[in-house]
This record gives C-alpha cells, structure tokens and sequence, in this order.
C-alpha cells in the first residue's frame, strides 16, 4: 500500500517538475500494475529516466543528500547491526556511524517506519541518503555476501542497542542448570543483555504483552501497546534457542522440555533512569512449529489504578457500582473478554473495601498482583486446588468478603451463590458479551433462576478502549449520518466534535496513547428479579434494563467520544450497537 502511495506521489510530482511526460508515467503505472514494484525501477527499465535522475529528484524534492554507491567505501561493521532479511524488506543499506548517528542509504526517504524500526533496532539516530534500488539491492548482495561477523560481534550489536540507563538485576536466580551447552549459550553476556533490554524496553514504551516468535525464515519480537500488537525487531535466527533458554532460565523453567508448554514467573529489579523498579513478568511458552513461543505478561504494580473514580466509569455507573460492593452480602459479577481490564475493577474494589475489620480471601489462577492486607490464594490444578476447592475451605476461614477469579463451572458457580446468599460478598468475573448475557450463561450453567435472582445484585460489563493522544488530538468533521448510524441522538450528532490523533512522536505515529475503559452496569432490581424469575431472554433483560436507566457499552463509548477521549473507530471495534 506504502509503494503504491509513493509511486503516486513520485509520478505526479516528476510530471509536475517536467521531468517526464503524463502520457510516460501513465505507461509506467500500467506496467506497475501488471508486474508490481517501484515506479522509479520501472521508469529507469523502460529508459524515460536514467537511476541518478530518480536518485537527483528524490534528493532535491526531500532535502536529503544523494549519494553513489560505486564509490562508496561500506563499513562492514555497520553492516552487522541490521540483518539482511530487514535490509532487502525495507531496500535500505547501513554506511555508516558517527557517535549516536547511523547513515544508511534508502530508496525511499520518506519511509518513517523502516526508520523507526532500524532506529529501534540499533539505538542510533537515523540519517537517510538517496541511492537507487538497483544500486542499493547490488550493494546489499555485496556487503552481505562477505565472511559472516565472528559470534563475539554480537557484544558490540548489543552495546550499540542498550543505552546504558537500565541496570537489571535478577531476583533469586536458579543456581544449577542441566544442559551445559544450552545453559553456556543462554549465559553468554551478550544474550543476557538482549533479554534483558527488550525485558526494560518493554517497560519503557508501556507494553502490557511481549510476544516472541519463531517461524521458520524469521524470528520476530512484538510489544502489546494499548491493547494493540507492534513489531519491535527481528533479533537473528541462530540466536533464537539461546534467548528461549534464557528467558527459561530466568523464569525457572525446564530448558530441557520443549514439547510441552510451561508457565513460570520472573521478578525483577531495575534501575530506570535513577529509580529503583521492581517488575514482575508471567511467562507461557508453547511449542509451535519452527520452535517455542513465548509471551511474557508484564504485571507493573504503577499501571495499577485503584482508584475507581479514575477507571472511566460514568458517573452514573459508579454510583451503581460502589452501592452494589458496598453492601454487606451479594453477588457482583464482572464481564468481559480477556484483557478487557476486569482484574484491575476487582482490585480497585476490593482496595477500597479493604479495612482493619474487613477479611478479604481471594482465589485467583494467577495471582496478578499482591495486595496488602489480602489473602490471596494462588491456584494450582495439578494437586487438586481449583476455584471450587478454593472457596469450599474459604467458607470455613470467616470471610467477609471472597473473590473468586473466574467461574468457569457449575460447582464453582454454586458454591459462590450460596456463598453470597448466607452473608458473604462475593465479587468475581464471567466471560461474557454483556451484562444482560450474563444471567442466561449462569442458567446455562445449571444454576436456577431463583438463586441467580436472590443472590446477584450487579453486573458490570467493560472493554478497553485506545484513548486519543492528547499531545496530537484535533478535531475531525464527521458526516452527520455517519454519527446517527453509530448510535448518536439527533441533538448530539448536531453538536458532536469528536476528536482524533494525527501521530506524533509521543504516541509512535499511532494517534493512542493509554487506553480507557467503557462500562455497562446493569443492577438486579425488583422488575429485573421478575423478569429473571420467568427466565426472560437476554434481550428482553436488555431491554428492561436501559428503561431502569443502564447506559449500554454502546452509550459508554459515544459518551466517551463526546468528551474527546476515544474516537468512534474504536468504539465499533469493541461494542455493538
């Protein structure tokens, strides 16, 4: 799509200068069509431009100096900082380094993201130069096809990446390892220091998720940011056991196993710009085809808000809710798919519910965060210790309040309802669409519907939504129509100006930065009891319950749209109208 862009914008700006014809560049585009590839290749194939000329008028039209490959000396060891598979996929060559700046030379300068990706990649800053494809695609055959870099290079690789400020130091490290040869290679400094900076990187740029990847001609690094997946880098392929080893290592696991997936947990203390940070990654390998991949979870205790004026609730909503947690027995539910910020309302809850005269018991599959004040109980399958396990002992315990991580069952469902019916609050969370729906999986579940009816008396419904950058947000016309199809009363598609982010350097070009929750608290009153009573269809619960005054997830988001903080695309993405 980039190419095709560019070529547009080349091809109409060489007409404009003169410097081909309209008709000349309406044959070359048809070529484009039939063939793919850059214009600038194919105008210089069919002869109506030699390669300077397009490398000439790259660099006058960008500002950015041409340069002639032929009688340019490469760096070989710059070379090494980017491997070949990135060099050919965005047609670009390292030349040089000069203190923090790297040269490369580019087909087309006007590629931020291959600048960004190659600046992430090395940790310089990028300076382009112009040079033709051909010329560039001949000098990357060139400079690759030398002896490869002897396995030691990969300090200064490293040195070159890492900036100095993170200094990470590993809690109780594994002493003995099997395996001495995987063992010897994950220990490598180099590879320490790759695992570690992509570990504080992580934190940096305020991922949630780090994924890596092996597949059978890449292995690729990607960072969740704001709910959305971002390609980070490809470290080189021959690396890919020694960093699985490590990563293994440091989260005490079987190197040895790599048939079977395995969890494990890293904790760590990092020195960040000065300040002292402990992190605490969760970690899941599973074996794939080409190897194992491996997602770390990042629990940062700072990302952590529990204060739940500041979740997003409307203010409506929150009052519901705070009502419902308040009270001394029930059962409040929250729904939502994975990632959708449910632990973080619970928590919330549960802080603000946590004094000196409060017994608090949880039972969590796996403990997120720990909680002061709380006992918290981790579950663990393999010896019997499940929800429904959990709670049976916890009733012995005199708890005022439990918190069951998620009622997956019917045994954990009854116990927790009967739990609330005899004086306990029980808060926990169910994977369903919507608050309404929630009643009908309960049923589905086998529970009956006078105990459903008795013990429930709120449910809370959430989605993560990317918030608009506030550094780049302007205002965006919408069609009027456009607005009324997304949900919006007449008055208010009127008088909407809804917001979006153009892409700055604070957000990564993105337009998001952090993300917002949207809510739909639905509370059991006395008609939506009957209703439940008689087993009325998710719908009609829906229904009853926007009469009784619930703002649908829906409603959540154009509220959110209206005040400028989420935009109408990411509203659709995450509700239904």
């Amino acid at each position: 799509m980039a190419a095709i862009g560019m070529s547009q914008r080349l091809g109409d700006l060489l007409v404009k200068e003169k410097v081909i014809t309209k008709e000349q560049l309406d044959e070359a585009l048809k070529v484009q069509r039939q063939t793919g590839g850059r214009l600038g290749a194919i105008l210089v194939k069919l002869n109506f431009l030699t390669d300077e000329d397009v490398t000439n008028f790259l660099s006058r039209q960008y500002g950015v100096p041409a340069i002639n490959l032929n009688y340019f000396e490469i760096d070989a060891a710059v070379v090494k900082l980017i491997p070949q598979e990135t060099a050919k996929r965005y047609q670009i060559l390292p030349l040089s380094r000069v203190g923090a700046s790297l040269t490369i030379a580019m087909v087309d300068p006007t590629n931020v993201f291959a600048m960004d990706d190659i600046k992430f990649m090395t940790g310089f800053n990028i300076e382009p130069v112009v040079a033709s494809e051909t010329a560039i695609m001949e000098a990357i055959e060139k400079a690759y096809s030398q002896p490869a870099a002897p396995e030691e290079d990969l300090d200064s690789i490293v040195a070159s990446i890492s900036d100095g400020d993170a200094d990470v130091e590993l809690q109780n490290e594994q002493e003995e390892m099997g395996l001495s040869d995987l063992e010897k290679a994950a220990e490598e400094a180099p590879i320490v220091k790759l695992v570690n900076l992509i570990l504080t990187d992580a934190v940096k740029r305020g991922a949630s998720d780090i994924h890596i990847e092996p597949y059978e001609k890449e292995f690729r690094v990607r960072f969740r940011i704001d709910g959305v997946l971002q390609g980070i880098m490809n470290p080189p392929m021959k690396l890919k056991d020694a960093i699985t080893s490590r990563i293994k290592i440091m989260s005490k696991l079987d190197i040895s196993e790599k048939r079977l997936p395995q969890d494990g947990r890293i904790m760590m203390k990092m020195n960040l710009g000065g300040k002292k940070k402990q992190l605490d990654y969760r970690v899941s390998t599973l074996p794939t085809l080409f190897g194992e991949k491996i997602v770390l979870r990042l629990l940062d205790k700072e990302n952590l808000r529990l204060d739940m004026t500041k979740l997003g609730f409307e203010p409506e909503s929150l009052v519901k809710f705070e009502k419902a947690i308040l009270k001394p027995y029930g059962m409040v539910l929250v729904t939502g798919p994975t990632g959708s910020g449910k632990t973080n309302t619970l928590y919330s809850s549960i802080s603000q519910l946590n004094k000196p005269d409060t017994n608090i018991m949880t039972a969590e599959d796996p403990v997120e965060f720990q909680l002061a004040g709380v006992n918290q109980v981790q579950m663990k399958e393999s010896i019997g210790l499940n929800f429904a396990a959990a709670l049976r002992s916890f009733l012995r315990q005199d708890p005022n309040i439990i918190l069951v991580g998620e009622i997956r069952d019917f045994e954990t469902a009854e116990i927790a309802i009967k739990a609330a019916l005899t004086g306990h609050l029980v808060l926990s969370t169910l994977h369903t669409n919507g608050a309404p729906e929630t009643i009908s999986r309960l049923m589905n579940m086998g529970i009956e519907p006078f105990l459903v009816a008795t013990a429930v008396h709120l449910i809370c419904a959430q989605r993560l939504v990317r918030r608009v950058c506030a550094n780049c947000a302007q205002e965006v016309d919408m069609p009027y129509q456009a607005l009324l199809d997304a949900g919006f009363e007449p008055e208010e598609a009127k008088t909407a100006k809804p917001k979006k982010g153009k892409g700055c350097t604070t957000c990564n070009n993105t337009g998001y930065k952090g993300r917002a929750g949207l809510y739909e608290v639905m509370e059991i009153d006395d008609e939506i009891r009957e209703l439940i009573l008689v087993g009325a269809s998710a719908l009609e619960l829906k229904k009853k319950a926007i009469e009784r005054g619930m703002l649908t997830l829906r409603r959540s988001g154009l509220i959110k749209v209206m005040a400028g903080i989420t935009t109408l695309e990411e509203v659709a993405r995450e509700t239904v109208h």
